[in-house]
């Protein structure tokens, strides 16, 4: 697990050393255990080491294998000792015993079809001196990250946005995306970023670059593939199916060098994750598994006690945090610094004080639960999409009535979820109606695609869960983990996203996704004898929330000042018609997370913007 840094000079000049160390400097948090870089001809690779197998000098990087390969590589290829004893029976030597040289052979072996071949997360460049190509790819889902620009005849790459910026004349905004953040409240937007100029390369994609032409093509090698017999099965076969995939993915991602903790909120799927994990461990280990739980100093959103159930019942070694209003606003800078694009409210706060203390207490590597929700219909608003994927009238009312049997929902907020996702220009209508201080100029002639490709994919359970998975909900919290773990030297692994579990959950029955209200049924039943039965049948979700209010109430003048004091928030807004007293939390957070994102990265109004 590393940072990653590259740069190719596209007038076949040498890249200067300094731009390199620059790029690995500005993401020394992400490999505080070794630095290395790599000169050829135009081009140069930088890298900053996590070590977390093999820790020896022999994984360090840049990593060449043989001289016609050299990689720069962030991640973990789980799976990489299958992998390692496939390529040995085909003749291939290592001389590491980390997954470095494993990626690199299965190159030398398989070339870009290698990457098919892995499971876990990446985000690399190879070059490839008999290709005269900078061979590059990014993980299914985009766990890890890639940007990359091209400008003024240079194209770089980085794991973080923030070593791309110097290159540019000026940092700009780019006004679309800052637009959408601000109407829809959304914050993923498919390769674009909030800075112009910087792009994303997609999960499931590789970008090769050619050396001599000066050009680069983006193809995908993945999709999404479902598994028509599991939706065959009944439930014990189903169960039994998924626990399969789900305790083979949380075993891979307990391999490891260092030592590996959990994150643990009290609710259903980072509890899973942890009792599987802690019952896997106790088969090799006396050891107890360790959990960090962060709690809300404000009641309603304190989910400790849930934690300390899930502790108890799977002897865990429980870490329990209790940020303080002092901690939150000693950090507001650092997080929104961290993050490096505005989002939605200060609850990744919590995640961001876990991470920190995993750090301190030498836990260098966190499970994590992410991706329940999504791809075993979580949420509440997927329940429209759920009850029309039931054939005929009588099982579909049966569906709809159950909704409030075990939800917290009524069979008005379905009819509710219904409309407001479906409807494309009665939902955008309804947004715009509410944002009256945004000037006219730029709201009137507002649409989104990202709005209109949820509504169009809402009321079909599989395009949904895709569109969640890779497009919206999905991303922005994958693009936390990252973030926060990886600004405190911490490495995130995610098993409910592992590419086999996520295939399964997607493949089965919709019946056992939700079956008589239960969100999330089959996962619920594969761990129903490990947790508490308050865990494993637990209705409502929080999540690590934050005490929002009284955080946010701690900082109301500085976010008062600093919201009059944006440029950005002037040219488009309105702010004498917002009466900031009145204005809801999470829209307030919005507005002063951009103010202060744009004072952090010293952004301007991009020149072609609209006036």
């Amino acid at each position: 697990m590393c940072g990653i840094s590259g740069i190719i000079n596209q007038n076949n000049t040498p890249v200067p050393e300094a731009d390199v160390l620059r790029m690995n400097e500005l993401i020394a948090h992400r490999g505080p255990d070794g630095e290395g870089s790599f000169f050829k001809n135009n081009f140069a690779f930088g890298h900053r080491r996590l070590s977390i197998l093999d820790l020896s000098k022999g994984s360090h990087q840049p990593m060449k294998r043989t001289d016609d390969l050299v990689i720069t590589f962030n991640g973990e290829i789980y799976n990489y000792l299958e992998i390692k004893f496939e390529l040995q029976n085909l003749g291939h030597q290592f001389e590491t015993t980390g997954d470095t040289e494993v990626v690199l052979a299965a190159y030398q072996e398989w070339g870009e079809a290698c990457v098919s071949r892995f499971n876990g997360m990446w985000a690399f460049s190879i070059y490839d001196a008999k290709m005269d190509i900078l061979f590059c790819s990014r993980d299914r889902f985009g766990i890890k990250p890639f940007y990359y620009s091209e400008y003024q005849g240079r194209f770089f790459f980085g794991s973080e946005i923030k070593q791309l910026l110097p290159f540019f004349n000026k940092v700009e905004l780019n006004e679309n995306i800052l637009l959408e953040y601000l109407i829809t409240g959304l914050e993923e937007f498919g390769t674009e970023t909030f800075f112009k100029n910087v792009i994303k390369l997609p999960g499931g994609h590789n970008l090769t670059f050619n050396l001599k032409a000066h050009d680069f093509v983006i193809k995908p090698y993945y999709q999404i593939t479902l598994q028509e017999a599991l939706k065959t099965l009944n439930e014990e076969l189903t169960v039994d199916a998924y626990s399969k995939q789900l305790n083979q993915a949380t075993k891979l991602r307990l391999r490891s060098d260092v030592r590996v903790g959990t994150c643990l909120s009290g609710g259903l799927d980072s509890s899973s994750v942890a009792a599987i994990a802690a019952k896997l461990l106790a088969q090799e280990s006396e050891n107890k598994f360790t959990a960090i739980h962060a709690k809300s100093s404000e009641k309603n959103t304190d989910e400790s006690a849930f934690a300390q159930e899930v502790s108890d019942k799977c002897n865990l070694d429980l870490h329990i945090i209790e940020p303080s209003t002092g901690d939150f606003q000693n950090i507001v800078d650092e997080v929104i610094y961290t993050q490096e694009e505005p989002f939605g409210s200060p609850s990744i706060f919590m995640q961001y004080f876990v991470m920190k203390k995993a750090r301190e207490i030498g836990c260098i590597v966190m499970l994590d639960g992410q991706g329940g929700d999504e791809t075993l219909l979580g949420y509440e608003k997927y329940y429209p999409a759920y009850i029309l994927s039931q054939k005929g009238i009588s099982s579909r009312l049966k569906a709809f009535n159950s909704a409030s049997f075990n939800s917290k929902l009524s069979r008005l907020d379905v009819i509710k979820y219904y409309f407001y996702f479906t409807k494309y220009k009665v939902r955008l209508k309804s947004l715009k109606k509410k944002l009256g201080f945004i000037k006219a100029v730029y709201l009137e002639k507002f649409e989104s695609d990202i709005l209109k490709e949820i509504s169009a994919n809402y009321l079909d359970v599989v395009k949904l869960q895709k569109t969640e998975v890779l497009k919206t909900q999905l991303p922005r919290l994958l693009r936390y983990e990252d973030k926060n773990s990886m600004r405190n030297s911490i490495e995130s692994r995610l098993p409910l996203i592992d590419y086999n579990v996520l295939e399964t959950a997607l493949s089965i029955n919709n019946n056992f996704k939700i079956h008589n209200g239960w969100t999330k049924y089959v996962l619920r039943k594969v761990v129903s004898d490990l947790l508490p039965k308050s865990i494993a049948w637990r209705k409502n979700k929080l999540g690590f929330n934050a005490p929002e209010q009284t955080w946010l109430d701690s900082i109301s003048q500085q976010m008062s000042e600093s919201i009059a004091g944006s440029k950005l928030l002037k040219k488009y807004l309105n702010l004498e018609k917002i009466d900031l007293d009145k204005l809801d939390y999470r829209r307030k957070w919005r507005l002063f997370n951009i103010a202060k994102w744009e004072q952090i990265y010293n952004v301007e109004v991009s020149e072609d913007s609209t006036d």
